[in-house]
């Protein structure tokens, strides 16, 4: 496999029964919305290349981590509409993240419940004139941003589907994200396209949105049986493992050990209009995503370790003192309480996630 550097800058619609309602007016009522919090994670789910999994890994991911209880709004921005076709979705005639961008209109009123926990902001086939459109507008880049930052939507996540490209649609996706999830299908293709989408992100994130980073790859299709998949696993940790030494987006991203296998389900559950949970909660296919959104979830959130043994010592009480008190392991009486030790300092650390190597079985995205 060739290596890729660290420093590369890088029409049949099936029709199904009971479609989500649009909105009837008005700024829609979410029953996510108790879940606000104050610093919502946007997170743009992208790769130029198509048929990798992007738009299954955004909806199946997002469920995932909705089912873990986080709330989560999926937003939709590609005109071919697949995210809003996964859900059922249909914007003939009502508001869609078009009009987000062209009016511009509030996210949240185009925003439509799926469960709970998790939304979506559904797209329309009229996205792909946009960039025709907004083609004498200034700051067009940073439409969707200036959207999300007005009104936060009630939600910890947002997962933004971009469409196969690096245009003006995918600018504005990366323009109001935090992180970057790439889907990647371990061909060699897909290698190559990489040190492209690598040097947009840089780009972006040197113009227009410094806090931009890569959070990693998801490998999607994944055969481990295959020599092929194993080449290019190896080729893309030691490309990650190298950037470290970098200033660059991606000097922390990693290469996810949670591996979506190929699994038909995973194709048959958009023609139902349900996740692969919903669909199918015992295949493979849904014990993946499941592993990805703990995983992910993991990288969100590190854990408070435990303080170094020398500072335990150094903070530790004086013996003198100990011997007038009752002994550390004895329960003092009510009436007499011995005296209370200052705290112990806390100290943050991620913590790696562990996840098991998951086996072969197929799957179509």
């Amino acid at each position: 496999m060739a290596d890729i550097p660290a420093t590369a800058m890088p029409a049949i619609v099936l029709r199904r029964s009971n479609p989500v309602p649009a909105p009837t007016g008005g700024v829609l009522a979410l029953p996510v919305a108790q879940s606000i919090m104050a610093d919502v994670k946007t997170i743009a789910v992208m790769n130029q290349k198509g048929g990798v999994g992007k738009t299954t890994t955004t909806a199946n991911l997002g469920a995932g981590i909705a089912m873990l209880g986080r709330a989560v709004c999926l937003l939709d921005i590609d005109p071919q509409c697949h995210l809003s076709l996964h859900f059922n979705v249909e914007t003939a005639d009502s508001p869609s993240t078009y009009d987000v961008l062209v009016e511009p209109m509030p996210v949240e009123r185009v925003v439509r419940p799926l469960t709970d926990t998790l939304s979506l902001a559904p797209a329309s086939v009229d996205l792909a004139g946009l960039e025709t459109q907004l083609a004498s507008v200034p700051g067009r880049e940073q439409r969707l941003r200036q959207q999300l930052d007005a009104a936060p939507l009630p939600a910890e996540f947002i997962l933004i589907d971009c469409p196969p490209s690096l245009g003006l649609l995918t600018l504005n996706a990366l323009a109001a994200a935090d992180e970057v999830i790439i889907p990647l299908q371990p061909h060699f293709f897909a290698l190559q396209g990489l040190g492209q989408l690598l040097q947009t992100v840089s780009l972006v994130q040197e113009r227009i949105n410094p806090r931009l980073r890569v959070a990693g790859v998801v490998l999607c299709m994944f055969e481990r049986i295959t020599r092929l998949a194993n080449e290019v696993v190896l080729d893309l940790q030691a490309f990650f493992e190298d950037a470290r030494l970098h200033a660059t987006p991606w000097s922390g991203a990693k290469v996810f050990e949670s591996v979506v296998r190929r699994n038909i389900k995973l194709a048959e559950c958009p023609s139902h209009g349900l996740s692969i949970f919903d669909y199918d909660a015992t295949c493979n296919g849904a014990k993946d995503y499941a592993d990805l959104a703990e995983e992910f979830l993991e990288m969100q959130a590190p854990v408070v370790a435990a303080p170094p043994a020398e500072q335990t010592e150094r903070d530790a009480p004086d013996e003198r003192t100990d011997s007038l008190t009752e002994p550390p392991r004895a329960q003092p009486p009510a009436t007499a309480p011995g005296p209370t030790p200052e705290p112990l300092p806390q100290h943050v650390q991620p913590s790696p996630p562990v996840h098991g190597p998951p086996s072969a079985d197929e799957h179509t995205s």
